[in-house]
């Protein structure tokens, strides 16, 4: 697949929005990925992450023993990468703020990660699922995601193999370029602005 196929799988499931967007990191962009929306399709889902697999080194993929994926927006991603790679998959959750496993999901000391997201912007929800993932034994060797929106800068501290990368501008709230700021704020994902 291109980047123009991939970009046409997002189209295609109106899942690349246009407008004034409140990212989770709290910054705010014109454009917005809804990867749950690309993911509802199952087929779409398949392709997408079957690619993804199919571009990740032969060593890492060799190396993987599980993925694990933060709630919510990684959940269906890392299952589908579990699927393509043919590992268990899990998902952290934060009931308490902090992400854990839970619903009787347990890493083996030593198990080799790969940290699985649908979109990367800041990079923090992986860096703390990272954490989270090491605090319950694991080791993460690698991460991936659907789409890379960081514009090259998010620093996941383990090789990042995004299936995309979209260089699509944020800003911090009070540095909003005029057009932005004239268009009401819409707040579609599924964390709380930081």
């Amino acid at each position: 697949m291109t980047d123009d196929d991939i970009l046409a799988e997002f189209r295609a499931a109106e899942a690349l929005l246009e407008g004034h967007f409140i990212l989770s990191s709290g910054r705010h962009s014109a454009r917005y990925l809804q990867c749950a929306r690309v993911l509802m399709d199952p087929r779409r889902g398949a392709r997408l992450a079957d690619e993804l697999a199919s571009r990740l080194p032969s060593d890492v993929r060799g190396a993987i023993d599980a993925v694990v994926s933060p709630a919510m927006g990684g959940v269906i991603a890392g299952h589908e990468m579990g699927r393509a790679l043919g590992r268990p998959a899990m998902f952290l959750e934060r009931p308490t703020g902090t992400f854990e496993l839970r619903r009787g999901f347990r890493l083996d000391p030593g198990t080799r990660v790969l940290m699985m997201e649908d979109v990367v912007t800041t990079g923090l929800s992986s860096r703390e699922a990272i954490a989270a993932i090491r605090a319950a034994g694991g080791q993460v060797v690698a991460a991936a995601a659907l789409v890379d929106r960081s514009n090259g800068t998010a620093d996941l501290g383990v090789p990042f193999y995004p299936l995309i990368r979209l260089e699509v501008p944020s800003y911090a709230p009070d540095e909003l370029p005029p057009e932005l700021a004239a268009i009401p704020a819409a707040k579609p994902g599924s964390r709380a602005a930081a």
